[in-house]
Formats: structure tokens, C-alpha cells, sequence
């Protein structure tokens, strides 16, 4: 004898099923991301301990070779960055039931898309603020060795009001500060405050199709690019660094993507549990993760007008 149709699906019981919210944030994570996407990352994923060991060995040189010697043997003490593994970061909302039941299903894609950009958002700002330390700066917001962005040679200095805009002079020398300190040229990237790609768009050199391509064609933007300029790929984010004191500058930074390392631990997890003395269900998405600066000279630290 036939059952029926009458069947418990996904569909009937979707609101017993809350792991989509997971896919969907881990999405809406890697959709907003800009610097996770242009350093070295690396997976810690399912490893026990709370710090990476990255070997940092020493270039050698090579030796003359003379007739009827030996080789000249080389040896150097190497040593490592430590990577922390010690920011955990979580989003947490709780949904009543008669929310739950009322609300229009764009109050979760809202929820889902503002978890992603919360979570893209504090790992882009750890990895923007390694910036301070760069070209053996100090760490602090003072950024005591950034170059100001008009020369790219000129020294910023904090709540003085130097900073000035970039120029095409000012990029090629802070490409030249890069070049001078071996920085390989492939997989570099210049990332930009809204103010500095509006200055952008004023030099010939970034507007000109040999720089940035046809427009709209193959450089269409994704991720914040908005082109290139001396080969070198140019990203704009709201999440640049801001110095400190009076009269605050923006922060650009011209680098290598293995200046700095991303260390993920435990990527985008999302959960949900039912709280019965709240009547409600509390969804928290969190990871783990550590950043450090990885070759302090493969960066450049560029001080430009708010």
C-alpha cells in the first residue's frame, strides 16, 4: 500500500537544517577579501601548537675557483620567523523565534554577506597593519618609515602634515627602493586608499591603455583591482591604514606578496545552536588565524593625503 507524498524533505525542514549558513558565509568571507588574497598564505589547518616555524636561510655567494684549490665551503647560522598563531575572531547574532518567523529571508543574506565582511575585514586590517613595522619602522601607527607619497623618498613624519599625493615620480622610486633591495619584480602589488586611486586616475601613466589594459575588457575589476601601472597590479580598499596624530595621513603600500604570510589555523566555521531560554537560535562564525611580516624590506609603506 502506497504512503503518499506526504514526505519530511529538506525543504519542509529547512529550518532545521542551519549548516547552509556556513557555505554561504565563507562566500560572502572570500568575496571582500583584498590583502588575504595577495600574500602567502599558509594552511595550519588541523595542527596542534600555537605558532608556525618558517626557516629564513641566508643567500650565499658565489666563490672564485682557482686552479689546483679547493671549493670555498660556505656555512651560516639560519634563522626562522615565528608565525603567532593568536587571533581568534568571531560574529555572533541571536535570532529569536518570532524573528525568525516573520522576517523576510533577506534579513539571513543580509546576516551571512555581514559576517563574511566582518571576518574579511579584521584578517585584511591585521595584515594592512603589518605595514607599520616595515623597512625596520617601529610597528606603531606613526609609520617613523614611511616615504611620503609625492617623491616616494621623502621621509613621513607623524602629525606634521607631509604627506602628499603620489605621483609617477613618486611610484617609480618607491619601485626603485624595491628593485635596489632585490625584490623580485613578478608579484608585486600596490594597494590604495579610495583618495589615492582618485589621484590615480589622474596620471597619464595609470590611464593609458598600455598600462591598464583595454577598458572594461580583460582588467574588469575583482577584489578591489583597478588596474596596473609599471607592472605592478594596483588594489583599492577602504581598510588602508590610518597614522596617528593630528592631521592623520592614509597609508599605501607597495610590496611582494611574500612580505607577509597569512597562517590559518581554522578557517570560516559557522554554527548555530538553539537556546531555549532565549526562545532563539544563536549563529556565531569564527577563526583562528596569525600574521606576521615575513622579509621586512619587501615592502614599502607610502604616506598619502586622507
Amino acid at each position: 500500500m502506497a504512503l503518499g507524498t506526504n514526505h519530511v524533505t529538506n525543504t519542509t525542514a529547512a529550518t532545521f537544517i542551519p549548516e547552509l549558513w556556513s557555505d554561504e558565509i565563507i562566500a560572502a568571507y572570500k568575496k571582500n577579501l583584498v590583502m588575504a588574497n595577495l600574500v602567502n598564505k599558509m594552511s595550519f589547518k588541523g595542527k596542534k601548537g600555537d605558532t608556525l616555524h618558517i626557516p629564513k636561510p641566508t643567500r650565499g655567494s658565489a666563490s672564485a675557483k682557482a686552479a689546483s684549490t679547493q671549493v670555498t665551503l660556505i656555512a651560516a647560522t639560519e634563522s626562522e620567523q615565528q608565525v603567532l598563531v593568536n587571533k581568534h575572531y568571531e560574529y555572533s547574532r541571536l535570532i529569536e523565534d518570532i524573528t525568525e518567523a516573520q522576517a523576510l529571508a533577506s534579513l539571513r543574506r543580509f546576516y551571512t554577506d555581514d559576517a563574511g565582511y566582518a571576518l574579511a575585514k579584521q584578517v585584511d586590517t591585521d595584515i594592512i597593519q603589518l605595514g607599520r613595522a616595515v623597512q625596520s619602522g617601529n610597528g606603531t601607527a606613526a609609520y617613523n618609515t614611511a616615504v611620503i607619497g609625492g617623491d616616494g623618498s621623502t621621509a613621513y613624519v607623524a602629525a606634521s602634515n607631509n604627506e602628499s599625493a603620489l605621483t609617477d615620480a613618486g611610484i617609480r622610486t618607491v619601485i626603485q627602493t624595491l628593485d635596489d633591495q632585490d625584490v623580485p619584480m613578478d608579484n608585486r602589488y600596490l594597494v590604495v586608499p579610495p583618495s589615492a586611486r582618485k589621484t590615480l586616475m589622474g596620471l597619464s601613466r595609470f590611464t593609458e591603455q598600455a598600462f591598464v589594459g583595454e577598458i572594461g575588457g580583460g582588467n574588469t575589476i575583482r577584489n578591489g583591482q583597478i588596474g596596473d601601472v609599471y607592472g605592478t597590479k594596483v588594489f583599492v580598499t577602504t581598510n588602508c591604514d590610518t597614522t596617528s596624530g593630528s592631521g592623520a595621513a592614509r597609508v599605501a603600500l607597495m610590496f611582494h606578496k611574500d612580505a607577509f604570510v597569512l597562517a590559518e589555523q581554522m578557517g570560516v566555521r559557522s554554527q548555530t545552536q538553539y537556546k531555549q531560554e532565549y526562545l532563539g537560535t544563536l549563529f556565531t562564525s569564527d577563526m583562528l588565524y596569525g600574521v606576521a611580516e615575513l622579509r621586512d624590506t619587501s615592502a614599502v609603506a607610502i604616506a598619502v593625503p586622507a
